[in-house]
């Protein structure tokens, strides 16, 4: 294994012996993971098996994203592995289901198929993010928490949680901290309360990881602060722009296969136009000591 570093945040492991990647050093990986969060595995030979097989040598407890916020297509009959092009958009930097409690600890994305221009995967260090904000917003922050308030009908709920049960909607909205209120109709209203900044698993850092950007930018009327006062412009002007400044963009190749710590690397995507753009994801818990 020769990894180098590529610009900023993400740290490249190149392909330069001709070999498996199911042959690395695992233990190398997991060291290079815990340092830089962030590992992009390129010019190995690769296919959605080999993706499947390589990231369950370093995984476990698979999602099937019940509870997700998009729709994504279930690719080779495997419920772990889904496809994330189900709109061609920009989604801003986010941590992956931070709308509630039970979130994946790691992600892998794999490249089947690069879009022909744009459609960069985007990423940034959430303890740099955290480093960049202003004092009076790190205070804001220190003292108010982030809501998620969505009303759904019954038909989108138990599409949403692939579920049709109200009982099991309940245990579930239970388990993730989440306040549910049904209505007659079995329409329901989420309310979901969380924190804008988190320690860090590894060292003595604050990381600014959420999912307010992409809500802010696709459906900005779910969001409130927890006392109920609105985000201002302002902030999300700041939030915004550092985002911008300190983000990564990977320029996928076909076969890239990319692995994410989702408690602190927060990530997103540039828009695209290339309908045959095909990029997978996995969500899940490291299958080692974190």
């Amino acid at each position: 294994m020769t990894p180098s570093i590529s610009e900023k945040v993400v740290q490249q492991i190149i392909n330069q012996d001709h070999k498996s990647i199911l042959e690395l050093d695992q233990a190398e990986i997991i060291n290079l993971f815990k340092e830089y969060g962030v590992l992009l595995f390129r010019g190995f030979t690769t296919d959605t098996e080999i993706f499947r097989e390589f990231s369950n040598l370093f995984s476990t407890d698979f999602l099937d994203y019940a509870g997700g916020a998009f729709n994504r297509k279930v690719i080779n009959n495997d419920k772990t592995i889904l496809s994330v092009n189900d709109f061609q958009t920009e989604i801003k930097l986010h941590g992956e289901m931070y709308y509630q409690k039970n979130i994946p600890l790691m992600l892998w994305f794999f490249c089947a198929n690069p879009a022909a221009s744009d459609g960069q995967t985007t990423v940034c260090d959430g303890r740099q993010f955290f480093a960049e904000l202003s004092n009076s917003t790190k205070e804001l922050f220190n003292q108010k928490k982030l809501k998620f308030r969505a009303k759904m009908s019954q038909e989108q709920w138990q599409k949403k949680y692939k579920i049709d049960d109200v009982n099991q909607l309940e245990e579930i909205c239970a388990n993730n901290n989440t306040l549910v209120t049904i209505y007659e109709d079995q329409s329901i209203l989420l309310e979901y309360i969380c924190s804008l900044v988190i320690p860090s698993r590894c060292g003595n850092h604050q990381v600014f990881i959420n999912s307010l950007l992409p809500a802010m930018q696709l459906n900005p009327d779910v969001l409130r602060f927890d006392d109920d006062s609105p985000i201002p412009d302002e902030l999300m002007a700041e939030l915004n722009g550092i985002a911008e400044k300190i983000t990564t963009n990977i320029c996928w190749q076909k076969g890239d296969i990319l692995m994410i710590d989702n408690t602190r690397i927060m990530h997103g995507r540039r828009a695209f136009t290339d309908e045959t753009r095909e990029i997978y994801i996995r969500l899940c818990s490291p299958a080692f000591d974190f």
